[in-house]
């Protein structure tokens, strides 16, 4: 499957030029410039509650095929302003794909080759599924093996984007659980160590924010981590570019109000590959 180790593009929701993100966006199309990477604006999302592009748009399986899931989550029942028209979206790409009516966000897909790792928060949103059949049809879309984490009950999304990162070959990135949440962590590691290598962020105390560092744009051998204002975002950006040392890891500043919207830049964005080599 698609990794963020092979995408080339980046998109960004028109309603990220709204006021109250308009500094934040500047500063990562100055990096993504600066870096020679290809951006452009999602059509039809001009409202800035569309800003969370990762969990509304498809998520790539390969060079031509996307998977749209249903785009329905618990926390958004009576909050449809936050959905806009994919349709109309994908329609104006010119995209082709294949429809799922199970509900997933984008945020809740963390491709790592052969494996996908989402939260268990899976089968609360699709109680119609039988659980073993909705793992076998996941694992028929999406290519891959699913390895089922258990989602961190204080996260009102119950994304896995916050919790856990590939970083290539069969290693993960953890978000830093051991200063906060050890219960978590156990159980997080009991699954994880079976497939992956796993490296954890540590930051010698508690952050609200520990997420969002974890939420990066990963584009290629460039990753771009949100700076906030907090003790240990300079601990969290070098702690990243070490986990990532093929990489060029880049600070993108002023993300504060983005990530007090519930989000950090892996899901203001929407990256895809748009070539993939010989």
């Amino acid at each position: 499957m698609i990794t963020n180790f092979h995408s080339n593009k980046v998109y960004l929701s028109k309603g990220m030029f709204s006021e109250s993100y308009a500094t934040a966006t500047g500063h990562l199309l100055s990096a993504l410039r600066k870096n020679k990477i290809e951006w452009g604006f999602l059509p039809d999302t001009s409202s800035p509650f569309h800003i969370w592009a990762r969990d509304y748009m498809p998520v790539q399986v390969t060079e031509n095929k996307f998977v749209r899931f249903n785009y329905d989550p618990d926390y958004l029942k009576d909050d449809p302003e936050y959905k806009p028209d994919t349709s109309a979206i994908l329609s104006d790409l010119g995209m082709e794909i294949i429809d799922s009516d199970i509900i997933i966000d984008g945020g809740n897909v963390i491709s790592c080759g052969d494996k996908v790792i989402m939260t268990d928060k899976i089968f609360r949103e699709n109680p119609h599924y039988d659980r073993t059949m909705l793992i076998d049809n996941l694992s028929q879309l999406l290519e891959v093996e699913l390895v089922l984490i258990p989602e961190d009950k204080y996260d009102d999304y119950g994304h896995a984007d916050g919790m856990v990162r590939y970083m290539g070959g069969n290693k993960v990135l953890l978000n830093n659980y051991c200063d906060f949440d050890k219960s978590l962590r156990k159980r997080l590691l009991a699954v994880l160590k079976t497939h992956f290598d796993i490296t954890e962020l540590h930051y010698d105390g508690y952050t609200d924010w520990s997420w969002a560092y974890l939420n990066f744009l990963h584009v290629g051998q460039h990753i771009f981590v949100p700076m906030l204002e907090d003790k240990f975002a300079d601990t969290a950006f070098h702690q990243i570019a070490e986990a990532y040392p093929q990489c060029e890891c880049h600070p993108v500043w002023d993300y504060d109000n983005v990530v007090r919207e519930g989000g950090a830049l892996n899901c203001s964005t929407w990256n895809i590959t748009t070539n993939l080599p010989e």
